[in-house]
């Protein structure tokens, strides 16, 4: 299968968004085992659902990648780039049963013109280093020139300081009469000759100094495109960068203090449900409470009468649940004549006071003779 992922407009590490195109080569592997996931995982499925599953997971993995690396990495060294996706990709298709034969990258490029930025600004690099080297080998070759000349001027005031010497002393050999017109003379002509030459070497000099200041202006006219060129590459793609990251880094914070925000409402919320919840069970405890002062101050003021009263009161509680038993009970027979039934029913009888007391610490028989026609 030729597979063609493509991604687009994917931001890089930088944040700028590129658009990439690949192609893949893949096929389904023929070992038993990896056969048969693949078997499990498209049996049914067209050729064309297939290559859409594996196209998704490669595009996946080559946009996933390509938001770490920098732009200058991916145009560069496509090869390596490929590489990696290939890497990351194989064992999630391998565990489908494909096998990835091969990836390379088909295309790279922007539609902001940040590749074409890259291009321009290496160009000015270049063009400037070569206008500096011009330069610089003009002005050398203008100190050679100007030091060659200095000398060639030097050996010609040498020589003829020579000549004139040689001749004056010839002059003096012939006449000796005429040795104070012809010192003159070469005097004279030698001023005259010395001041010309200064007055060359001035103008040579005035003529170097306005060669130097031409090279000057023309690497300060390249130093300021190159300035130029900068403001521009700033403007068309620094400038827009840095205000969307500012715009992401605004949002994220409306978010985190959205958060914060929330999170400190439903502690406010929880602490006063607490609250409520605390003063709910301290009235319960306080009205609690004052039942059981209340009850206690009841039972101080009657004492045992009060007592023998709630004792009373439970005993056909008791005698019930002594008798559930007994309701279940179809037959009761009874061994002995009357007068043992008597004795058991009046001895069960008696024992019941001491029971009452030995539970309440009441005495039923003393209770019991406080009541109005009551005997016990």
């Amino acid at each position: 299968m030729t597979l063609n992922p493509m991604c687009e407009m994917v931001e890089t590490a930088q944040g700028v968004p590129l658009t990439v195109t690949g192609v893949a080569q893949c096929k389904i592997m023929k070992a038993d085992e990896l056969l048969g996931t693949a078997s499990e995982q498209f049996l049914g499925k067209s050729v064309k659902e297939i290559k859409m599953t594996i196209l998704q997971t490669l595009e996946g993995h080559l946009r996933a990648i390509l938001g770490t690396l920098t732009v200058e990495e991916v145009y560069k060294d496509r090869d390596q780039f490929a590489a990696l996706v290939r890497e990351v990709a194989a064992p999630d298709v391998g565990r489908m049963g494909i096998e990835i034969l091969s990836f390379t990258i088909k295309d790279v490029y922007d539609d902001v013109q940040y590749l074409q930025s890259l291009g321009k600004a290496q160009t000015a690099s270049v063009k400037r280093d070569a206008d500096a080297g011009v330069a610089e080998a003009n002005r050398d070759a203008g100190i050679r020139e100007a030091e060659c000349e200095k000398s060639a001027m030097d050996v010609k005031y040498s020589t003829d300081t020579k000549i004139e010497d040689n001749a004056r002393m010839y002059k003096l050999q012939k006449a000796n009469f005429d040795q104070e017109i012809n010192t003159a003379k070469a005097e004279s002509q030698l001023a005259y000759e010395l001041q010309a030459a200064k007055i060359r070497q001035r103008i040579r000099n005035e003529e170097i100094q306005i060669d130097i200041v031409e090279r000057r202006k023309q690497i300060e006219i390249e130093t300021q495109e190159i300035a130029r060129k900068d403001c521009e590459l700033t403007a068309t793609v620094k400038l827009p960068a840095e205000a969307e990251s500012y715009r992401v880094q605004t949002i994220a914070e409306g978010k985190r203090t959205q958060t914060v925000e929330n999170a400190k409402a439903d502690a406010e919320r929880i602490k006063k449900i607490g609250a409520a919840e605390a003063q709910a069970i301290e009235m319960v405890g306080k009205a609690e409470a004052e039942r059981m002062r209340m009850k206690a101050n009841v039972y101080k003021q009657y004492g045992d009468a009060a007592i023998m009263n709630i004792v009373l009161e439970s005993l056909p509680k008791i005698a019930a649940e002594v008798a559930a038993p007994l309701a279940k009970t179809e037959e009761i027979v009874l061994i002995g004549g009357n007068d043992s039934t008597t004795n058991d029913i009046s001895r069960l009888v008696g024992q019941l006071p001491p029971a009452i007391n030995a539970l309440t610490g009441v005495d039923l028989s003393k209770v019991l003779g406080k009541i109005p026609g009551a005997t016990a």
